[in-house]
């Protein structure tokens, strides 16, 4: 797609580089997934001149689309290459299923809002995204019918890393990426599993909406 066709290419362009290398993304393939995938196309049309702000935006229902940034860094830390069965925990708008998309073989994204998960898995079929496939249900509970997962990204807070999404990790090179901490405020984990050991490593704070689940803040019909 060319410039005239792509209004948006100028705008994505710059937030590679003010906001993503600036920060410290350097993965050429997050950053090239980051660059292919049309943000504006997964926000609310009311908000689609933000859409590549360094800023979360609302989807409805009182969830949003994480910040750029933040998309980025967690999909960095899952240090994909392509042949991964990847499993994402909060569909929202499908934009972070999107960029996972291009960077591994399969994505699994559970969403627990009905009207979230169909209205995603029609804007991912309709942009192409034939390797995600979206599921509506308990995200904190995984989705055990497709495990184990190379990877595994949590795209809400936790209070504590939920055990079922541990126990679906790929046992030999299995890792996770979270937002674990109070309601308000929390810290992403990195897990990686080896065997029956789990090493966790702090990174950066952030702020998410509260996953909803039996594993999560708030139970949703449970």
């Amino acid at each position: 797609m060319s410039v005239t066709e792509d209004p948006y290419s100028a705008v994505r362009t710059e937030m590679l580089e003010t906001q993503l290398r600036k920060r410290g993304i350097k993965n050429l393939a997050v950053l090239e997934a980051m660059a292919q995938v049309p943000r504006h196309e997964f926000v609310p049309e009311p908000s689609r001149n933000l859409a590549y702000s360094d800023e979360p935006l609302g989807i409805g229902g009182g969830q949003t689309i994480s910040q750029p940034y933040i998309v980025a860094a967690m999909t960095e830390a899952l240090d994909l290459r392509g042949t991964e069965r990847v499993l994402e925990i909060g569909t929202g708008c499908g934009y972070q299923a999107a960029v996972l998309a291009r960077l591994s073989r399969e994505v699994y994204s559970v969403e627990v809002r009905p009207e979230l998960a169909r209205s995603a898995a029609e804007r991912l079929a309709r942009l192409s995204y034939g390797n995600v496939h979206v599921h509506c249900g308990d995200g904190s509970m995984g989705l055990k019918e497709f495990a184990p997962y190379d990877a595994i990204l949590l795209a809400a807070a936790a209070p504590e890393l939920p055990q079922p999404l541990l126990e679906q990790l790929n046992e030999e090179t299995g890792r996770l990426i979270a937002p674990i901490g109070q309601e308000d405020r929390q810290q992403l984990f990195l897990v990686r599993r080896h065997g029956a050991t789990y090493t966790t490593e702090h990174r950066e704070g952030c702020r998410f909406v509260p996953l909803i689940g039996r594993h999560g803040w708030k139970a949703w019909g449970l």
